[in-house]
């Protein structure tokens, strides 16, 4: 079960090259266009007992006398808060977005989902258990203390119809495992070349146990008709494989609603900027109240 577009048939729904076009110049920068204010922000972490980082993006004119919808966005395994901004282009892709009327105006939050307590600094082996645990851990950090933080010192408006997260490949898997968890707190979950874990796997000679059962990979009844699920892949992705599809199938068989497709590329914020550019547009649509 699958969100579909209207007078779309289900192939091309699959088909995001067919079904899901972005405009050509969707993060290029222009001068007719105003940007948000990028702020980048420290907040103390009780989760790692240390002082942590992110980036918030807000929208062009914020005002405090006034609240956004906000969307926290997650980065990919080897990276930190700043691969949405530089090379995601995030602020540039709201910016525009809301320039041409695609998107309300929202805050977006670039956080660094890695929660350990060595800010900044990569392992020995990336691909590891270890490694990922920090990933994991990010659920409690984010519950605990960023979005305490940001909802403390940002006009943001509250509620899981003002909330959203997504992520771009471990960054995917954050989000599917917050957003899933977390189904009280988020009305929006996007996860662009999702990486392994959310079930059992072994990839890169690391073996888990998986987040989730496919059983419990659901929505409880009542988030049902109220949640924006969006989940993309590259059609030549070498990285991922195809365990974005592996999340897709589940929530067919599980019959929960969402946005399920493939474009041509592979495992890269291009595929995922694209993704983004339509999760936004589609939370604008049906998910945030316009203020």
């Amino acid at each position: 079960m699958i969100k579909k577009i209207e007078g779309k048939g289900e192939t091309v729904s699959y088909d995001g090259d067919l079904a899901y076009p972005v405009p050509e110049d969707y993060r290029m920068e222009s001068q007719e266009v105003t940007y948000g204010e990028v702020r980048p922000v420290e907040y103390w972490s009780k989760t790692t007992d240390s002082q942590r980082r992110a980036v918030v993006i807000l929208p062009p004119g914020y005002s405090q006398d006034r609240t956004y919808p906000v969307v926290y966005l997650c980065h990919g395994l080897g990276q930190d808060e700043t691969q949405w901004l530089e090379e995601g282009k995030a602020g540039t892709v709201l910016g525009n977005m809301i320039a041409d009327g695609d998107a309300v105006e929202m805050i977006l939050v670039l956080a660094n989902c890695r929660a350990w307590k060595q800010e900044g600094v990569d392992p020995e082996e990336t691909f590891s258990l270890a490694h990922y645990a920090a990933f994991n851990n990010f659920l409690k950090d984010f519950t605990d203390d960023l979005q305490p933080f940001i909802e403390e010192n940002f006009s943001a408006a509250t509620g899981r119809e003002n909330t959203a997260v997504a992520g771009f490949s471990m960054g995917g898997r954050v989000a599917l495992h917050l957003g899933i968890t977390l189904q009280d707190t988020f009305g929006g979950i996007g996860a662009f070349c999702p990486a392994p874990g959310i079930f059992p796997y072994t990839n890169m000679n690391v073996t888990e146990d998986g987040l989730f059962t496919e059983r419990i990979f659901d929505l409880k009844e009542r988030y049902r008709d109220r949640t924006m699920i969006m989940i993309v892949a590259g059609k030549s992705d070498p990285i991922v494989k195809d365990y974005p599809e592996s999340y897709h199938d589940a929530l067919e068989r599980n019959g929960v609603e969402h946005i399920w497709y493939k474009r041509s590329g592979g495992h890269d914020m291009d595929v995922s900027g694209q993704g983004l550019w339509h999760f936004l547009k589609e939370l604008s649509r049906f998910t945030f109240c316009s203020k």
